[in-house]
């Protein structure tokens, strides 16, 4: 393979119902920097139908040109028609490296398209560099998060990267900076469209994602129960806050998989992250680490978390957050 041939990063944009995912944008912002010290461009693959109108908000967030296919076959995510417009827009164009968010979506489509450009994908990264010989360098936990390993892909081209939602910092939108726009046309081979959408349901949830949240109140083994966590969801109630959790907790059948806080959940960087009861495995560390306030109760003095709390309380949750509430109530 002739790996001169490949340049610049493309960044694939993920829209539900119209409305640009976050990740993408993270994603952006990233994949600015790398492109800086490659001396390539940023390009953003906006894939869906009537969505022209969502190119300059990416040009805001540091995309050179937008690639925008639409068409009504892209209205809904289906694996067959997105892999092939992405696919023929990569086998025309050869771009270096392609990004796209580890989100139920891009976990889907990652592996089709590395499958069908023959090349390798690194899955749920959380770092991203180049290396001095202009590869991608794409770091990801492995062995249950007990050590970090950077892959490179080395003879092969596109570079291709799943990026966890939340990991990457997004930049500041600037609508004055000045981009192109480019419409796709695909050629789709409509005898392997082998799966239809018939309905959407969507699950009613009061709930804020907690990836968005400004305060999250995580429970975990020492809260201990259903009980103890219907004490937390007093507690964020009073702060303004949403209720996370650490994987025991969700392994417990406690509370559900879409509140888990780590390495196997979310990651979260919330303005204020109260640790509650979680003693601070590295798992859990990768999902929150970056909080810009971090408050850990904890029995045990010597619980890892207090080596990343900026505040740390040594007791039982279940007797401190009560008075907590209590105090807070009397103040308000």
């Amino acid at each position: 393979m002739d790996k001169s041939q490949y340049k610049n990063i493309y960044v694939f944009v993920e829209q539900r119902e119209g409305v640009i995912q976050n990740v993408a944008l993270e994603l952006l912002n990233k994949a600015c920097e790398l492109a800086d010290k490659l001396n390539e461009e940023v390009y953003a693959v906006l894939l869906g139908y009537n969505i022209k109108d969502k190119a300059p908000l990416l040009i805001a967030h540091g995309a050179g040109t937008v690639l925008c296919v639409d068409s009504s076959e892209l209205e809904q995510y289906n694996t067959e028609p997105y892999t092939q417009a992405i696919t023929q827009i990569l086998n025309d164009r050869k771009p270096s490296v392609v990004l796209i968010g580890a989100t139920t979506i891009g976990r889907d489509l990652g592996p089709r398209l590395s499958a069908r450009m023959r090349t390798g994908l690194t899955a749920d990264c959380t770092g991203l560099d180049i290396s001095r010989e202009s590869a991608l360098l794409m770091t990801r936990p492995a062995f249950g998060g007990n050590l970090m390993a950077t892959i490179i892909c080395k003879e092969h081209r596109p570079q291709i990267s799943t990026v966890r939602p939340g990991v990457m910092l997004k930049g500041k939108e600037d609508p004055s900076r000045k981009g192109a726009v480019e419409n796709v046309t695909i050629n789709f081979d409509k005898s392997k469209f082998k799966v239809r959408i018939l309905k959407t349901v969507k699950e009613e949830k009061n709930l804020i994602d907690i990836t968005k949240a400004r305060i999250l109140v995580s429970g975990g083994r020492g809260v201990g129960s259903s009980e103890g966590f219907k004490m937390l969801d007093k507690f964020a109630k009073t702060i303004g806050a949403e209720v996370s959790s650490s994987r025991a907790m969700v392994d417990a059948g406690v509370i559900t998989y879409d509140r888990q806080v780590g390495q196997t959940g979310k990651t979260v960087r919330p303005d204020v992250y109260f640790a509650l009861g979680i003693s601070g495995a590295i798992q859990h560390l990768a999902g929150m680490e970056e909080s810009d306030y971090i408050i850990a109760i904890n029995k045990d003095k010597y619980a890892p978390i207090f080596q990343v709390a900026d505040l740390g309380i040594v007791g039982n949750v279940n007797q401190i957050i009560p008075l907590l509430i209590e105090k807070l109530k009397k103040g308000k």
